[in-house]
């Protein structure tokens, strides 16, 4: 039986309706309630002990439900919001949603910690022996790997470059070595910074054998967390990297979120795709091919780019708090999504 559910079990001190019940008839239902709640007896071995068919096992349990006998309560940890995450797991058809408690003191935050600490946990779940797992550079990506505690023997492959090839060590190197370190798997780190200034550095630095190396892996990742960011400062890396006038020429186009360098309008369609060719970071292409791509984020300041990236079909599951869950049930129709069956949906300007 489920650890998350507990199931009491009434006797002669059941509630009004059941004490319609002769007292013969309570004790047999409750003993039979019994077998099959608690010790996970089926209804054909309860019928055999009890010498009854399953049939009459079948009524006997059906009406200790209906005379509230049995009381059947389903519990998930207090930070976890098990009703916000199965609507939004079916509302923009994710594999999995799992949505935790805001933060009290500070709504407004972006991805407050303990989104990494429950998706650490989440990754747990997902990552299997002989997997490769990809991290991408963010914040919530860093806080999920300083969280891990368990993760079967698997490749830990860097997807991107870093913020700040300065703080390389604090940030997604890290998180590699880190998640490595736990698996007891090897480790692929990239040490160049994301974003480059022109093309031509950007291909440079690829073709350099310890980066090549860790691009060599991009197509042989099962499951890759990422991070999403709003378009403005301090909620995308990647907009606090380019100047004011790149900024502007983004905003033009559209931006409304940044996953991993790129960037999307509202409607979940790339734009920007020029930004691509001076940043470290795993193709949109080769990101579609990832059989599972977790996404880390929260706040409302991040919701409605959350639901941009959505839209794209580039995540298939999300850990995201309850203020930004509240945005994305309560906004106009996400329309099709693509993201379980791989199909690409990226239409209108390319923004060149």
């Amino acid at each position: 039986m489920n650890s998350s559910e507990e199931i009491a079990v009434a006797g002669m001190s059941a509630g009004r309706s059941a004490l319609r019940m002769g007292p013969a008839e309570l004790v047999q239902a409750a003993a039979m309630a019994r077998r099959f709640y608690l010790e996970g007896k089926s209804k054909i071995q309860i019928a055999e002990e009890f010498g009854v068919s399953r049939f009459k096992v079948a009524r006997v349990l059906e009406t200790a439900l209906e005379r509230d006998l049995v009381r059947i309560e389903i519990r998930v940890p207090a930070e976890l919001d098990a009703e916000r995450s199965d609507a939004l797991r079916a509302r923009y058809g994710l594999r999995h949603a799992v949505v935790v408690e805001s933060p009290a003191e500070d709504d407004e935050s972006p991805d407050p910690e303990n989104l990494g600490e429950v998706a650490a946990d989440l990754l747990g779940e997902l990552v299997t022996e002989g997997d490769v797992l990809g991290l991408a550079w963010g914040r919530s990506t860093n806080h999920m790997a300083a969280a891990l505690d368990r993760l079967p023997p698997c490749t830990v492959v860097q997807l991107t470059g870093v913020y700040d090839a300065g703080t390389a060590e604090r940030g997604s190197v890290e998180a590699v070595r880190r998640a490595a370190q736990v698996s007891g798997g090897e480790a692929h780190p990239i040490y160049a910074p994301m974003l480059l200034p022109d093309p031509a550095t950007a291909a440079a630095l690829r073709s350099q054998t310890g980066i090549a190396r860790a691009f060599e892996y991009f197509d042989k990742v099962t499951v890759a967390c990422v991070s999403i960011g709003s378009w403005e400062p301090g909620i995308s890396t990647v907009h606090d990297m380019l100047s004011e006038e790149e900024r502007a020429h983004y905003a033009s186009l559209g931006v409304a979120a940044e996953m991993s360098a790129h960037l999307f309008d509202a409607e979940g369609r790339r734009v920007g795709r020029d930004l691509g060719e001076r940043c470290i970071t795993v193709e949109a292409d080769r990101l579609r091919r990832i059989p599972e791509v977790v996404a880390i984020a929260g706040g409302q300041r991040k919701a409605a780019a959350i639901g941009a990236v959505l839209r794209s079909g580039l995540v298939t599951s999300l850990v995201t708090d309850r203020s930004a869950a509240d945005h994305l049930l309560t906004e106009s129709s996400p329309g099709p999504r693509p993201a379980l069956d791989r199909k690409d949906p990226d239409t209108g300007t390319d923004g060149r």
